[in-house]
C-alpha cells in the first residue's frame, strides 16, 4: 500500500503541548554551545579523550548544529594547550561552520594562552571567564565584592584589547544576590563583555527560578543601555534532574544560548544534555531544516572518547530506546507497518520517532511476546514462519526470564529445520 498523505492529520495525534503555548520557543538567533570538551571532562569518572576522538567530536559537533564548542582550559596545562590549538587548526583546515571557545579564571595568565591560540590558528576564540559570585563561594574564598570587580574587569579587558570576545561567567549565579550580580553585570558590561553566562552550577534551579534570572538580567541589560549589543547564555547542571527542563525553559524565558554535553556528562550528576536538547527543540517543529540524523555518532563517540556507559534506557541512544517485547505493543506497530506507511508505524509506540534520528523500531521476541512478534522477526530474516516453527520459539521464549537473543532464536530454527 502506498504512504496516504491522511496517516499524517492531526486527527491522529492529538498534541496537548500546544494548548496555550506562547509561541515559539526560542528567538531566531538562538545558538547552542557545547561543553563536552571542557566542563564534561570534570566528571570524576570521565577519561580525558585524545586528540583523534576530540577531533572526530568536533566534527560531528558540526554536523548535528552546534554552533560553538568549549574545546578546553588552555591555561591549565601543555597538553590541554596543544589540544585546543590543534582542534582549532583543524577547524580552519577543514572550514567547519563551528567557532571555538575556551575557558578560564578571571586571572590574566589564563587569558593569555587563548590570545596565543587564537593568534597562532587564525581564528577567532571566545573567551569565557568564571568567577564564583554567591555568598557561599565568598565566604569560602574570602572575598569581598572589591576583589571580585577587579579580578573580573583586569580579566575582561585583556581580552577585549586583544580582539576577543568575551562571555563573563558567574558560578553560582542561581545562588547569588541581586545586588551583588548587578554590580558584576553592569561592570562586565563597561569593560566590553558581549555575553552574560548564567550558571546553575549546583544544579540549584527550578523553572521558577530560571524565569526570575533571565528577567532580572534582561532588565540589568536594557537598563545599562545594552539591549540589543550583550546576550544571555544558561549554563545548568542536573543536580536535581532538572537540567533538560531548565535548559528549555531558559530558551523559552529569552536566553539566547543555552549550553550541553553528549549525554549530560559533566561535574557530579552532570549538564543538561545537548542530544536531548535537540531532540526535544526538533519535535516541537521548532530544528525543521536541522539534520539530527548524526547525534547517535556524536553520543556514541563520546561515550567511547570518554569511557562512559551510555545506559540501556537512555533516551534515543539507550539500546532499549526503540526496542520492544511486549506482544500489544509489537503488534501495533507490526499493524502499522501492514499499512505501508513508515510514519505512522515510527509513531504508534513511540513519542520520539526513530527514524527523524537515524535509528528504527525493532521487535524483539520474550516472556511477554505474541505470535506477531515471532512472525516479524522470523519475516524480517526472510524465514518462513510455519506455525511449528513459531510455536517452538514461544515456548522457548515464554520458558525464558530474558529477551530471546538472535542466536538463541536461530538455534530453535535449526532444530526445527532438523527435525
Amino acid at each position: 500500500m502506498s504512504a496516504t498523505p491522511d496517516f499524517r492529520s492531526d486527527d491522529l495525534i492529538y498534541d496537548w503541548n500546544e494548548i496555550g503555548r506562547k509561541g515559539r520557543l526560542i528567538p531566531r538567533d538562538v545558538t547552542f554551545f557545547d561543553e563536552t570538551l571542557r566542563d564534561g571532562l570534570q566528571n570524576p569518572s570521565v577519561a580525558d579523550p585524545n586528540i583523534e576522538q576530540k577531533l572526530k567530536l568536533i566534527h560531528l559537533m558540526s554536523k548535528i548544529g552546534i554552533h560553538v564548542a568549549d574545546i578546553g582550559l588552555p591555561g591549565s596545562s601543555k597538553r590541554a594547550f596543544d589540544d585546543v590549538l590543534r582542534m582549532c587548526r583543524e577547524i580552519t583546515d577543514n572550514r567547519l561552520p563551528l567557532g571555538v571557545a575556551c575557558a578560564g579564571r578571571t586571572v590574566v595568565s589564563d587569558i593569555t594562552p587563548m590570545i596565543e591560540i587564537s593568534q597562532r590558528a587564525g581564528i577567532p576564540v571566545e573567551v569565557y571567564c568564571f568567577i564564583g559570585s554567591s555568598p557561599i563561594r565568598q565566604l569560602a574564598e574570602d572575598w569581598d565584592l572589591d576583589t571580585i570587580v577587579k579580578r573580573s574587569a583586569e580579566a575582561i579587558d585583556v581580552a577585549v584589547k586583544a580582539g576577543l570576545p568575551v562571555a563573563y561567567v558567574t558560578e553560582d549565579t542561581t545562588r547569588s544576590r541581586p545586588d551583588m550580580l548587578a554590580t558584576l553585570f553592569k561592570m562586565a558590561i563597561d569593560h566590553g563583555a558581549s555575553r552574560l553566562c548564567l550558571c546553575d552550577t549546583v544544579g540549584h534551579a527550578t523553572p521558577d527560578g530560571v524565569r526570575n534570572l533571565i528577567a532580572f538580567t534582561k532588565s540589568i541589560i536594557a537598563g545599562h543601555g545594552a539591549d540589543g549589543k550583550v546576550r544571555i547564555d544558561w549554563h545548568g547542571h542536573n543536580d536535581r534532574g532538572l537540567a533538560l527542563e531548565n535548559a528549555l525553559w531558559a530558551l523559552e524565558f529569552g536566553a539566547d544560548r543555552v549550553h550541553g554535553t553528549a549525554l549530560g556528562i559533566g561535574e557530579r550528576v552532570g549538564n543538561a544534555a545537548m542530544e536531548l536538547i535537540l531532540l526535544n527543540l526538533k519535535l516541537l517543529g521548532l530544528l525543521e531544516h536541522q539534520d539530527l540524523t548524526h547525534m547517535l555518532d556524536y553520543c556514541n563517540t563520546a561515550a567511547e572518547a570518554v569511557g562512559w556507559q551510555i545506559p540501556i534506557n537512555y533516551p534515543l541512544v539507550g539500546r532499549d530506546a526503540f526496542r520492544t517485547a511486549t506482544g500489544v505493543h509489537a503488534a501495533a506497530i507490526i499493524k502499522a507497518q501492514g499499512k505501508g506507511d513508515a510514519w505512522l508505524a515510527d509513531r504508534i509506540y513511540s513519542g520520539v520517532p526513530a527514524g527523524m534520528f537515524g535509528r528504527k523500531q525493532e521487535i524483539c521476541v520474550g516472556y511477554m511476546s505474541g505470535a506477531s512478534n515471532v512472525n516479524f522477526w522470523l519475516r524480517q530474516r526472510r524465514i518462513e514462519p510455519s506455525k511449528e516453527l513459531v510455536e517452538a520459539i514461544l515456548k522457548k521464549a515464554k520458558g525464558s526470564s530474558h529477551i530471546l537473543s538472535d542466536e538463541e532464536i536461530l538455534a530453535v530454527v535449526d532444530e526445527m529445520k532438523a527435525r
